[in-house]
């Protein structure tokens, strides 16, 4: 993986982050891409910090030697945020990187964990004509907002033994969305606790998934809240 620092227009804030690009890569060739959004534990000022987020999930197990056919973006929240006070900085980010090392813009799809999983909703429902699929895991969000998920898949994923973030938030979320006209599904692990990335992302075949959906109706420009907020 490399790593690097971005510095966002909107605020001036840096981002640490990893990248990492797929065996076979060319700058000839267009590649699906893919953001992980870690989770709270993992926040932190870069530096000697960013370590931290290759403790749990994508991240995880592209630091063990995992390989994907893909472009995997792994960024850093800062310490005392969230992912949900950053979708505009991380769009920014998300835009530099895909066009640095040329992704596919019909196939960028975004995932996280916990507070990723927060913010890989957030991040849909406020770019909803520029990812080609979400899939959360053990999150949650704002349900009156899913229309703007309608056109867009969604794969998400929560234990049904989860004390942290409870998994009546992934339903919600899915059931909101599916009741008007969305595309979701929602997998529950029986029996499994808040650690359900593992489960998720080993057990199932969510990064295949995520890497073959393709958007149409793609749009690369900076998009405002909308009065949906």
């Amino acid at each position: 993986m490399e790593k690097g620092v971005f510095i966002s227009e909107n605020r001036k804030m840096e981002l640490g982050y990893y990248v990492s690009l797929p065996e076979d890569y060319s700058e000839k060739k267009q590649y699906p891409m893919i953001i992980f959004l870690h989770g709270a534990g993992e926040r932190g000022n870069g530096k000697g910090e960013l370590i931290w987020i290759t403790r749990e999930g994508i991240c995880r197990y592209l630091s063990e030697g995992k390989k994907y056919p893909a472009i995997i973006l792994c960024p850093q929240c800062p310490s005392r945020l969230v992912w949900n006070n950053l979708v505009f900085e991380l769009k920014e980010l998300i835009d530099r990187i895909a066009l640095q090392y040329h992704a596919d813009p019909h196939r960028i799809s975004i995932t996280g964990i916990s507070m990723g999983g927060y913010g890989t909703w957030e991040m849909g429902m406020t770019y909803s004509n520029f990812f080609s699929a979400l899939a959360p895991v053990c999150g949650g969000g704002f349900s009156w907002r899913c229309e703007n998920l309608k056109n867009m898949p969604v794969w998400a994923f929560h234990g049904d033994a989860d004390l942290d973030v409870p998994c009546r938030n992934s339903i919600e979320m899915v059931d909101s969305l599916n009741a008007k006209g969305g595309n979701a599904r929602l997998t529950i692990f029986r029996g499994v606790d808040h650690h359900s990335w593992d489960a998720a992302y080993l057990e199932t075949d969510v990064i295949q998934w995520l890497m073959s959906q393709y958007r149409e109706d793609f749009s690369v420009q900076k998009e405002a809240y909308d009065d949906k907020i």
